[in-house]
């Protein structure tokens, strides 16, 4: 199974979307400062996921979520009831 997940800092209150098939090693590593994209922003917390049969879905799906901005907030909006733009 794979995940596309949603991430959010304690530090500056962004989001962070990304994709994998160990959804707890991948938050612990991004706690731990191994992910350059937030290593500057940790804590970070996970907010929700989303689950694929197959891994290139999941691609897609992180794709479209980080290139099409009415897709990435309805996203942001699903998981995060506190979500305002």
């Amino acid at each position: 199974m794979y995940y596309v997940y949603l991430l959010k800092s304690l530090i500056d209150g962004k989001y962070y979307v990304g994709h994998t098939d160990n959804l707890k090693q991948r938050l612990e590593r991004h706690n731990k400062g191994f992910v350059v994209a937030t290593r500057d922003r940790r804590p970070l917390v996970l907010l929700g996921e989303e689950y694929f049969n197959f891994r290139s879905e999941a691609r897609f799906r992180e794709y479209t979520l980080k290139n099409n901005t009415n897709e990435r907030i309805k996203f942001y909006r699903k998981i995060d009831k506190n979500f305002i733009k």
